[in-house]
């Protein structure tokens, strides 16, 4: 065979491996862990389709549901370890490296509606912990935070109708140790138990009762895993923070970083009403499926209210968080 043609075929080659390897695209990865069904996945899904659309041809939008890619316990460390480009974690799971997200979940919010959460997380005191979220972890909070709703205890056998029952529970919390500070207050012991770990827990009679809200018991079906009754306390208000790794923003052109900003702006104020009525449309679930509610009184809402009042300074020493950022709120109302 002609030395020139054979030459010729392995430039050929070679310019053919170079034109392929300069056509791949940027990968973005976002992992998200629950299930299809979740509003938070749907809410992501949604931007994921968006930006996807208006990057064509610029970056290789990847969306992962059902921890498939990452617990969102993990979604961190996966983060600044370069593994995925993208998570929407919860509040809970971001407080173990921020402890200052664990304002949200204090004494001070316990029973408190969502505008009490929002007056705050949306203004100063929002964006004081987002900037602290961006230095310490090298990482990008793309935009305002999204729901999930309120929490509250869910139970599968003994059926709490005062916050005395609490009193020796085994309550299972996704995360966030001022979670586990608020359950001891009121009596219980609480546990971490990832979110896919939990049915096999429930299964085997190892958990008493749940941390967590109606529609994400609604989307698991846990009723039919032994949730019957629900405690509505509305213990904290459970949010998502929509985090991308630093490294790959920074690589990003301005008009790139406008759109995953822009598109995510766009569809915040829709994932919190979906969210809401989700909580809505799963409570009435629950209870077409046989699922108690009881709504603590008024009255004894506002006392257990004081009592965990009382230890905020210590919980707020236990976590450390910044008093600064404590009196602020405080002053706030």
């Amino acid at each position: 065979m002609n030395r020139y043609f054979l030459i010729g075929i392995a430039f050929t080659t070679i310019a053919w491996f170079t034109s392929a390897s300069a056509k791949t695209l940027p990968l973005m990865r976002i992992s998200v862990e629950n299930n299809d069904r979740h509003v938070q996945t749907q809410a992501v899904k949604r931007y994921a389709d968006e930006i996807k659309e208006k990057l064509q041809g610029r970056i290789d939008v990847q969306f992962f549901a059902n921890a498939r890619l990452f617990r969102d316990q993990d979604i961190i460390q996966a983060l600044a370890q370069g593994k995925v480009e993208m998570g929407v974690p919860g509040t809970w799971h971001v407080s173990r490296f921020e402890p200052n997200v664990e304002i949200f979940l204090l004494p001070f919010f316990y029973g408190r509606p969502a505008q009490v959460n929002y007056k705050l997380v949306d203004g100063a005191v929002g964006q004081t912990i987002a900037a602290r979220l961006e230095d310490n972890l090298q990482l990008k909070v793309v935009g305002r935070w999204i729901d999930l709703g309120h929490a509250h205890l869910f139970s599968l056998n003994k059926k709490i109708l005062r916050h005395e029952d609490i009193e020796g529970l085994r309550v299972r919390v996704a995360g966030g140790a001022a979670n586990k500070l608020r359950i001891q207050a009121l009596g219980g012991r609480p546990t971490i138990i990832p979110w896919p770990d939990l049915p096999e827990y429930m299964r085997r009679g190892r958990v008493d009762a749940v941390l967590t809200s109606y529609e994400t018991v609604q989307s698991a079906m846990l009723w039919e895993k032994g949730i019957k009754h629900v405690f509505e306390d509305r213990e904290y208000f459970p949010q998502y923070v929509p985090l991308v790794r630093l490294s790959f923003w920074n690589k990003l052109s301005d008009d790139m970083r406008h759109i995953l900003t822009d598109t995510w702006e766009k569809h915040v104020d829709a994932a919190r009403q979906e969210a809401a009525e989700a909580q809505i449309n799963a409570k009435n679930s629950l209870v077409e499926n046989g699922v108690e509610v009881v709504i603590p009184d008024l009255h004894e809402m506002e006392i257990w209210h004081q009592k965990m009042l009382s230890k905020q300074d210590e919980f707020v020493k236990i976590l450390k968080i910044d008093p600064e950022l404590v009196m602020r709120i405080m002053k706030n109302f």
